[in-house]
């Protein structure tokens, strides 16, 4: 597939920003970024629902431990999700999964106003979004052992070899990702990009705190519902892959 799909997550941008602190341990020639900045129209709908709905379910970010009985209003399993695009999976999980709390990162304010939206029309309350580099959000206010979760849907794959390192899902991240997790969590990746798909099962598989939950490709999970463009891409005979590792 050659158009990312609605629930599409950020990726990593040439330059850095120059505004934000690059986060430690990310050593790449340039920072580190989860996401890119996209252009995009905002709808009357979406900004309706930034402005009705933003006040209770968007976090804000602030350095320190995140705590998330604050955050929810109930402790229950901690899901962090990176880059939701349009939220049409992040909505689908969070209502199959009512006993779970999501954090969800996302930059982009189109998508995050559709997220709301889903917020409000299907009446969820166990999602909580923060408008930062998730990266950020990892290294300066999640915990050690804190998450039961990671969603890594549809990254950009960078297509082009040479932009390869560029792409989310590579060591640094899935290291401090592991710590991040509980013995017992799960990471879970998709991509609809074979060698992007190889890549992460490498990346996963070297990270020593991570134990594979199949013998390469995991099944989909039955929370992970299909988006319009995964529908489309497999109809015309495209591959996607899940990948799902544990924590040990």
């Amino acid at each position: 597939m050659t158009q990312p799909p609605e629930n599409h997550p950020p990726a990593l941008p040439d330059q850095p920003d120059a505004a934000a602190t690059p986060a430690q341990g990310m050593v790449h020639r340039k920072t580190i970024k989860s996401y890119v900045l996209r252009t995009g129209r905002t709808t009357s709908g979406q900004t309706r629902a930034l402005a009705e709905l933003g006040g209770k379910f968007l976090q804000p970010y602030r350095p320190g431990a995140f705590e998330p009985s604050a955050a929810f209003g109930r402790t229950a399993p901690l899901i962090l999700e990176i880059g939701f695009g349009m939220g049409e999976a992040t909505a689908h999980i969070a209502s199959v999964r009512p006993d779970d709390n999501f954090l969800c990162c996302e930059v982009h304010e189109p998508g995050v106003g559709a997220l709301l939206k889903r917020i409000g029309e299907q009446q969820l309350h166990n999602i909580r979004i923060l408008r930062h580099d998730a990266v950020e959000v990892i290294d300066h206010m999640l915990q050690p052992g804190t998450l039961q979760g990671v969603h890594i849907f549809f990254p950009d794959p960078w297509h082009k070899k040479r932009h390869n390192k560029r792409r989310l899902v590579q060591a640094p991240l899935i290291s401090r990702l592991a710590t991040r997790l509980a013995p017992g969590g799960y990471l879970h990746c998709a991509t609809d990009w074979q060698p992007y798909a190889e890549q992460m099962l490498e990346v996963l598989g070297a990270e020593p705190l991570l134990a594979n939950t199949a013998d390469s490709y995991a099944t989909r999970p039955d929370y992970r519902p299909l988006t319009k463009f995964e529908n489309r891409g497999l109809r015309l005979g495209h591959g996607v892959w899940d990948i799902v590792f544990r924590r040990k």
